[in-house]
């Protein structure tokens, strides 16, 4: 029997289980991930931030053609050829958009008038209540925890989490960073969350596009082998390998931003996540690794994640209610 658990964004967005695939360039900016995740009944999301416009193109008919579920398109609004895309978006009349990286009037009307469900990214109350207040149908809210670019403050889910869902309850929020089972995902929903993002546990998907290299750094991790560089000109968080090693050195002495800011571009996502190289390149990992141990199927990777939140549940200690059994019994001193 298929398991469900309902909420307000899996009424929403018309899914079974409050779990969505963060958009991760290079590892969902393809077809195989997203398909997996939104035919297992949680919401795949392919990544567009990298991909020319007719792989993009492509990608969307590949989920269709192996998934009648809905699935998401995730586009950061500063990348190059943005309005192309986002025109691109609209012909195919996507299910789900998830912006980030700008604000939602550069595309919520178009979106609106067709249908689609408007996500936008924040990771701040000031920001989730602008985008709120525009219209848009739910938040994405990431905590430092993430991978990849976490908030610049890195305030932790766990208080980002209850701090917007305080401010803007009349909303449907996913939450992500450092979620990686179902226990994580009973914390979110437990903080007001209506849905938990998990981006690096599907990493460890033979689904993702990543070179093996990069996906075995990621399951050989702990929670303390990843770091935070790029302060000032675009925080990332990543596994510790030289170029991280490199940023830190440079960032501790006090260097020049130039020199910083070409030491940061000199190296990329692309070089770990396609080319393979995991010690030169930005191996983009939330702390959440140090939680994954294996490489499995994405569908097995949600059914999982459901199972472990019903045991979180039956684990929880039940609510006393009987004024006579919260007093504590009389111990005899026996010797």
């Amino acid at each position: 029997m298929s398991v469900r658990i309902e909420t307000r964004f899996t009424r929403l967005v018309g899914i079974d289980l409050p779990i969505v695939q963060a958009g991760m360039s290079w590892a969902s900016s393809c077809a195989a991930l997203p398909a997996a995740v939104s035919g297992a009944g949680g919401l795949g999301v392919i990544a567009a931030g990298p991909m020319r416009r007719d792989d993009l193109k492509a990608a969307i008919a590949d989920v269709r053609a192996a998934t009648d579920r809905p699935f998401a398109v995730n586009i950061p609004l500063y990348r190059k050829e943005v309005d192309e895309i986002l025109a691109l978006l609209v012909a195919e009349r996507v299910p789900v958009i998830i912006a980030s990286q700008g604000g939602p009037d550069r595309y919520l009307e178009r979106f609106k008038a067709i249908g689609t469900i408007c996500l936008h990214v924040v990771a701040s109350e000031p920001h989730a209540a602008k985008a709120s207040a525009k219209g848009v149908d739910g938040l994405v809210v990431v905590g430092g925890e993430a991978g990849g670019h976490p908030p610049p403050e890195l305030v932790s889910t766990l208080v980002i989490g209850r701090a917007v869902t305080k401010a803007v309850p009349d909303i449907p929020i996913v939450l992500g960073g450092g979620i990686a089972d179902g226990y994580g995902l009973a914390a979110a929903l437990a903080l007001g969350a209506d849905a938990a993002q998990l981006g690096t546990r599907f990493m460890a998907t033979p689904e993702a596009r990543l070179h093996e290299d990069y996906r075995r750094r990621v399951v050989s991790a702990s929670v303390s082998d990843t770091m935070v560089v790029g302060r000032g000109f675009g925080v990332i968080r990543v596994l510790r390998n030289r170029f991280s090693d490199d940023m830190a050195a440079a960032e501790r002495a006090g260097r020049p931003e130039e020199e910083r800011r070409e030491l940061f571009q000199r190296s990329s996502l692309k070089l770990a996540a396609f080319d393979g190289d995991v010690e030169c390149g930005k191996v983009e990992a939330g702390q959440s690794a140090g939680l994954v141990d294996d490489v499995r199927p994405a569908a097995e990777v949600v059914a999982r994640l459901a199972e472990e939140y019903r045991a979180a549940l039956a684990k929880l200690p039940a609510v006393v209610s009987d004024a006579a059994a919260l007093t504590p019994k009389r111990l005899d001193h026996v010797g």
